[in-house]
């Protein structure tokens, strides 16, 4: 893909693959099967292939390369996209996001169980602003961060 130059398109075009992006693994399934991962896996290698702007695209898909997606389901996926996308801020020169509560952030209203509070499952936040604003402060933003305070663990596989 050639290169982008009209930089308020190229941001306006991230902001919008950055949502898909984040609510795509938001919405995975919570237990993958081993076609669903496959899929995943195949998704986010042609998103990387396939951006059109071609800069962005080479620094995404040399991520995916150091950091393999993780599909082994919604968490793994959610914070594997948040830990990536907070390089690509970093980089940039931009404010990390809190893995904690990037849920929280890019919902896609698909659904009754979008709505605040309802089927919300064990780790997903529903939070009011000055409670979600402490979280923040008290949270830190990298990967090993947000899962060591979850409690949960991730297994960063390199595939091929």
């Amino acid at each position: 893909m050639p290169h982008l130059g009209n930089e308020t398109l190229k941001a306006e075009l991230g902001r919008a693959a950055w949502k898909l992006f984040h609510t795509t693994l938001a919405r995975f399934p919570e237990s993958a099967s081993v076609d669903e991962r496959t899929a995943l896996a195949q998704y986010l290698a042609l998103f990387a292939r396939l951006y059109p702007c071609g800069e962005c695209a080479g620094h995404f898909q040399k991520l995916l390369a150091q950091y393999p997606p993780q599909t082994s389901g919604r968490v793994a996926a959610s914070q594997w996209g948040c830990f990536v996308h907070n390089l690509v801020n970093e980089r940039l020169g931009k404010e990390v996001f809190d893995c904690m509560t990037v849920g929280e952030t890019y919902k896609c209203g698909c659904a009754e169980e979008d709505k605040k509070g309802k089927g919300k499952k064990e780790g997903e936040l529903v939070r009011g602003e000055k409670e979600k604003k402490e979280v923040v402060k008290k949270t830190g933003s990298s990967l090993e961060e947000n899962l060591e305070r979850s409690g949960r663990k991730i297994e960063v596989v390199r595939e091929g």
